[in-house]
């Protein structure tokens, strides 16, 4: 029996395959497509997201093929520059196509050893006590100890598993592509300058060899979210912005809505959603495809503890515990943005009163925290300041372990960091590692961290060793 069956070959479902098989899981994808679509709805990491693949190594493979970007803000159309003071030493995002995304992804998670099957539709599922039985198009069956639904928002697998999928349907579409333009990138550039004052879901932004990717709202809403013709979007951009610009030769097109919705429940029974398949929102403020990737990150580790027989009880169920608000917060913030991108009277007065308090530097930093996903914090009940907080980067600087924080991060374990020299993790060391260092940067004696990098104990003076044992075991299992 196969250990996790994760259905879903995007940007979620490869990022959890990696973290899974950090920890020696046995791990299957499934992909319902045969190849690669070569489309690309995300369009770069947040700052997060740029942390989380510090913390496992895969940072510099990202940079390589990437920009950087340093704006603060991207709020409705609103931009800023980064702002001062933000809890990170990765002050910056990255521009990288989701189909680069995905491949460096898939090219991790082989080197990883996990086993990725395309064109392979999961058509039917039953699960029992013991494990998760999928039924193939094709009429094969795969069973599992668990299953994992990173399926996207249409998921099959929520469907199966009968997860209600509650919120509110599209009112407006919008349609997205990649194309040619014959028109001159002068007036091109002029025209969208022109619209976007009254209309920010519109653009055309040049991506290099006379290639524009662009953005224009549908005339309506269609009910079966088919994909444009070619034809229905130089039909929208004529009535948009009186020109089509003589775009031609569609590399792809799509369609997509403002409908808010998330799932109940992340986990019932051994099967859990994550990415679109646990939420679907607009894109607006380019927070999807993070998402997913931070609720991989999250699971990722759980899971593999469940497989391995350590995890105390209930930690699989802190997935949804923190998740979940995280997905809710998210929705709730990208329903804000499309009510300020709206062409109304009020919405335009409305966009207006948000830019200029965007000005203001703790605007702009609360923004730029909630958009990146930096400001995220799990209740880990009370405590001081940085608990249920990810700790940044932090510089160490003693013998061999100088550097950075995340660079000993990349195994997946649990780290207690130690500026005391007086702290040990004995009974828990094929599980968490002991660094001691004088970490000028860390504003406490020590503190204990999660696989994720979240804060999970931080030790105080006078009795640095305070319950220390205790948080080991509430994430780590007992000790031996």
């Amino acid at each position: 029996m196969i250990d996790v069956l994760v259905v879903g070959g995007g940007p979620t479902g490869l990022m959890l395959a990696c973290e899974l098989r950090l920890h020696g899981v046995e791990v299957v994808v499934l992909e319902r497509l045969t190849a690669p679509t070569g489309e690309s709805r995300g369009q770069g990491l947040h700052a997060r997201s740029v942390e989380v693949m510090d913390q496992r190594g895969l940072l510099e493979r990202f940079r390589a093929v990437s920009e950087e970007f340093r704006v603060g803000g991207l709020f409705a159309g609103e931009a800023r520059q980064w702002p001062e003071g933000m809890d990170t030493a990765h002050p910056y995002g990255l521009a990288t196509p989701q189909p680069v995304t995905e491949r460096l992804l898939w090219e991790r998670a082989e080197e990883l050893g996990a086993e990725l099957r395309r064109g392979r539709e999961v058509v039917g599922l039953v699960q029992d006590e013991e494990g998760v039985e999928a039924e193939l198009a094709d009429g094969s069956r795969l069973r599992a100890r668990w299953l994992v639904g990173c399926d996207g928002g249409r998921s099959t697998v929520r469907r199966l598993a009968g997860v209600a999928f509650p919120g509110e349907p599209a009112t407006v579409q919008t349609l997205l592509g990649q194309m040619e333009a014959t028109e001159s990138p002068e007036r091109i550039a002029e025209v969208v300058t022109e619209v976007r004052r009254t209309e920010l879901r519109f653009g055309l932004h040049h991506e290099g060899g006379g290639v524009y990717r662009a953005i224009v709202p549908a005339e309506g809403v269609s009910e079966d979210r088919a994909a444009p013709t070619l034809e229905e979007f130089r039909e929208r951009l004529r009535a948009v912005a009186g020109t089509d610009f003589g775009v031609h030769s569609p590399r792809w097109l799509s369609r997509f809505g403002d409908a808010t919705r998330q799932a109940e429940r992340y986990r019932t029974g051994r099967v859990l959603l994550a990415g679109d398949a646990a939420h679907v929102h607009p894109p607006t403020g380019g927070q999807g495809l993070n998402l997913g990737v931070q609720d991989a990150f999250n699971l990722g580790w759980k899971l593999a503890a469940e497989v391995a027989g350590w995890a105390p009880p209930g930690l699989l169920d802190t997935y949804h515990a923190e998740r979940h608000p995280v997905g809710a917060a998210v929705i709730a913030h990208t329903r804000a943005q499309m009510a300020l991108l709206g062409t109304s009277p009020g919405a335009v007065a409305l966009r207006g009163v948000f830019a200029r308090l965007m000005d203001f530097p703790d605007v702009n930093r609360y923004i730029t925290g909630v958009i990146s996903g930096v400001d995220v914090r799990y209740d880990f009940g009370p405590g001081p300041a940085l608990l249920g907080r990810r700790l940044r980067s932090v510089r160490l600087v003693d013998g061999p372990a100088a550097g950075r924080l995340y660079e000993r991060m990349h195994a997946g374990r649990g780290l207690l960091l130690d500026r005391t020299g007086l702290l040990s993790a004995a009974g828990w060391e094929n599980r968490v590692d002991v660094l001691v260092d004088g970490c000028p940067e860390l504003e406490a004696p020590a503190v204990l961290l999660r696989p994720d990098g979240h804060v999970a104990w931080v030790g105080e003076e006078p009795e640095v060793r305070e319950g220390l044992s205790e948080a080991l075991a509430r994430w780590f299992g007992p000790a031996g």
